[in-house]
């Protein structure tokens, strides 16, 4: 996310995203298992999309959470319209607990809200073992906030609530779940470990503003997978303090792309590490891949991060960076591989890093993308590395297929 497009921070732009294995964290609860189920409607839960539901989510969580019987615990949300405020599902709980979710669970847009609210509708914390599933939908009916949302013009504006939020969570999985229209970030992830998002759909238009798919921060081994994101913001974003990320077979877009950053901005910033983007595809993104960077006195680093098998689709970069004074952010040790297209300006390829910090060990290996109707360029500023096998073309196609430009590139 930008929160001032005229403030000054560096840009590594490149289209990309990963493949991983996915894997069942340690302590989710076993799907095979037969379960001690909570019905929400048990709790006073109504589903009419009009009634209050969040006292019936908090009462249903409580009893889930603590139950120590021998079976394992379910919270179940049936088929029905919850409107639900926000509540907070804290652990520690006896045990692994599954979350499943078959309805949907709409936010208030009581406008007055709007500025107070910085979860919809439910924040987990402090959580070991989660699985949540079912099928259902958070609908955070952003349409009714986003004409109030500022922030591309001011930078201390209130942000809108976030629609789903891990705080404190271990060894969590999130399947076959959809969050359409949220206020503002869909899934914010701080301070988690070993979380999955496997075969999860976020939606919301391109013209959504702030509306990021999931963002991360200090958070390690997280992996998104198999999954569609939608977004009018970033895709993925990875914030200070991130490490272990996979990203693997996803299709992104509309949206701005991927993120690193911005990082440099606040005192004591964590490294970002081992970030691994691949196989995915990006369909009409504003940008590809980007490390963002403020030009600003404080250290850190982005290392250890690849990006390969990535095809990009109507790919149409904006925006530039300041000529102010660079950055502090050291990027180094980066992988760009097997990345192929077409682009939709005549420069294909831009890494522009810091005179301050330049990148180094910067590797581009595969490299194809052609411009339609005209010579590709490419352009290299301050950065260490080699490249093999890279190709920037001319490709005479149609003009009305104007598809990606790779990118990449930081404040000068």
């Amino acid at each position: 996310m930008e929160m001032d497009s005229s403030s000054c921070f560096c840009k590594i732009c490149l289209l990309l995203c990963s493949v991983s294995v996915l894997v069942l964290a340690n302590g989710v609860p076993s799907i095979h298992a037969q379960p001690k189920v909570f019905d929400v409607k048990s709790f006073g839960a109504i589903a009419d999309g009009q009634t209050n539901d969040s006292k019936a989510f908090l009462d249903v969580w409580i009893q889930t959470c603590h139950y120590e019987g021998g079976s394992e615990r379910r919270l179940f949300v049936p088929l029905g319209t919850y409107m639900v405020w926000p509540v907070v599902l804290k652990g520690p709980c006896a045990g692994p607990i599954t979350v499943t979710v078959e309805g949907v669970v709409k936010g208030p847009v009581d406008k007055s809200t709007f500025s107070l609210i910085i979860n919809w509708p439910v924040d987990f914390q402090s959580v070991d073992g989660l699985l949540i599933d079912g099928g259902g939908t958070f609908d955070g009916r952003g349409q009714e906030a986003w004409s109030y949302n500022n922030c591309s013009k001011n930078s201390n504006c209130k942000l809108l609530p976030v629609s789903l939020r891990f705080n404190y969570v271990k060894n969590a999985l999130i399947s076959n779940i959809t969050s359409v229209n949220s206020k503002f970030f869909h899934f914010v992830i701080f301070s988690c470990d070993a979380l999955e998002f496997r075969h999860v759909q976020i939606v919301a238009p391109d013209e959504s503003p702030n509306t990021d798919g999931i963002h991360i921060g200090h958070s390690s081994r997280i992996t998104i997978a198999d999954s569609v994101i939608s977004t009018g913001d970033d895709c993925v974003s990875v914030g200070p303090g991130s490490k272990g990320v996979k990203v693997v077979g996803v299709q992104c877009g509309p949206g701005h792309g991927f993120s690193v950053g911005s990082l440099g901005k606040y005192p004591g910033e964590a490294d970002v590490s081992e970030l691994s983007v691949s196989g995915c595809t990006m369909v009409g993104t504003q940008n590809g891949v980007r490390i963002k960077t403020w030009a600003s006195p404080l250290e850190s680093s982005a290392y250890n991060i690849s990006f390969q098998d990535i095809t990009m689709n109507n790919y149409c970069p904006v925006g530039g960076c300041s000529k102010e004074s660079g950055s502090n952010v050291q990027i180094k040790d980066v992988w760009f591989s097997k990345i192929q297209g077409t682009s939709a300006s005549q420069l294909a390829v831009k890494l522009v890093c810091s005179p301050k910090v330049p990148c180094t060990n910067i590797n581009l290996d595969s490299i194809d993308l052609t411009y339609p109707g005209g010579h590709a360029e490419s352009n290299c500023t301050y950065v260490n590395g080699e490249s093999f096998f890279f190709f920037v073309k001319e490709r005479r196609i149609s003009r009305r297929a104007e598809p990606p430009r790779l990118a990449f590139s930081t404040d000068k």
